[in-house]
């Protein structure tokens, strides 16, 4: 099953504001990031088309603005995410710069999958960058959004799940703080077992999901389950790795069994609108 995934040709990487910054301060790790654009790069040139669905603007924005705590309304959130989005886009097009890499930035809302026009446009827009060549980096419109800042359930795991669904993706990558699924909080249970692979998403599993474990991000297990749901019945298989070393990525394209792979079971007559009120 594991071989199967170095065949992969159309690839999104998801990385979390967590593994993005320095746990200590907030601030962007440029080791890290110097080394998941290089290694995005390299599968780019073995002929691989990436997408990255990035957060992190609204820590990168309240980090640049002196405010390290969680911001809780709506307006600071958007004012952190507007000068944030400039600084962590300006380090990604430097970083791939470096290896001679084009990259677009793509901001997106929900209306972006409501709208069946807006929807069809995005599909054309993402094709006709990969066919150029492009790897193109998304977040959500955290600036204007209205609803979706504020749901729990709506952040960058659901989005890089929907961005997978929209452009027919083969495989969803997240990033992760932890190293999958596991059958319990690992770190308040040391006999929680990871759980290497998932043919199904069960209730017992929902329930194994735990919320946000860090300051740092939007994102638990929850919500990465739910990912994998949509991931999984638009086509796509998805894979939790951890963050932490970022060469984890050629390891798990290399087939070695490392994380949590969530099988794909394409659903008949798939439509992305019956996924958003969930």
């Amino acid at each position: 099953m594991r071989e199967n995934l170095k065949d992969k040709k159309r690839i999104v990487f998801k990385v979390g504001s967590s593994t993005l910054t320095h746990k200590e301060t907030g601030a962007l790790d440029l080791v890290k990031m110097e080394k998941f654009v290089r290694i995005l790069t390299d599968l780019h040139n073995q002929g691989k088309e990436i997408v990255v669905v990035s957060s992190g603007a609204i820590l990168v924005g309240r980090k640049a603005l002196g405010n390290m705590e969680r911001p809780t309304e709506r307006s600071v959130k958007q004012a952190c995410a507007a000068v944030g989005q400039c600084r962590l886009m300006t380090v990604y097009q430097k970083l791939f710069s470096e290896y001679n890499q084009n990259t677009a930035q793509i901001l997106m809302t929900k209306n972006t999958i409501v709208d069946n026009l807006n929807r069809y446009n995005a599909h054309n827009t993402f094709t006709q960058l990969l066919k150029m060549g492009v790897i193109p980096i998304v977040n959500e419109n955290d600036t204007v959004a209205t609803d979706e800042i504020d749901l729990s359930f709506s952040d960058n795991d659901f989005l890089s799940a929907i961005v997978a669904a929209i452009i027919g993706a083969d495989l969803l990558v997240l990033l992760s703080d932890i190293d999958g699924l596991y059958t319990d909080d690992p770190n308040k249970n040391k006999d929680a077992k990871l759980i290497p692979y998932v043919e199904r998403i069960t209730d017992e599993m929902l329930g194994m999901a735990k919320g946000p474990s860090t300051d740092m991000g939007t994102g638990g297990m929850s919500s990465k389950v739910g990912a994998a749901g949509i991931a999984n019945d638009a086509g796509a298989d998805m894979v939790i790795i951890n963050g932490d070393d970022m060469e984890h990525i050629n390891q798990l394209l290399a087939g070695e069994e490392i994380g949590t792979l969530f099988k794909a079971h394409k659903t008949t007559h798939f439509h992305l609108k019956n996924y958003l009120d969930r």
